[in-house]
């Protein structure tokens, strides 16, 4: 397998180019990391971020997935949610 096909493979699969993969990818993580920050605060702060981790992932797995215009296709070690 070439190196740019490691690069291209699965955001072809999922309908992206490398580019908008990276830029989709990253906003998914910063969303995560916040989310995830919120969640600490909220452990230790109850009264504050009460729905924020849970708003965020139905969120987010509403655009990854339900929202999808293509489907996954067959690429090795790929995961398909559901």
């Amino acid at each position: 397998m070439g190196v740019r096909r490691l690069f291209t493979d699965h955001p072809a699969a999922v309908g992206e180019t490398y580019g908008k993969h990276l830029l989709r990818a990253l906003g998914f993580g910063l969303r995560m990391i916040a989310a995830g920050m919120a969640c600490i605060i909220h452990a230790l702060v109850p009264f504050l971020f009460v729905s924020t981790g849970s708003r965020t992932v139905a969120e987010l797995n509403e655009q990854m997935v339900l929202k999808r215009s293509v489907r996954p296709a067959s690429v090795p070690n790929a995961r398909v949610a559901g």
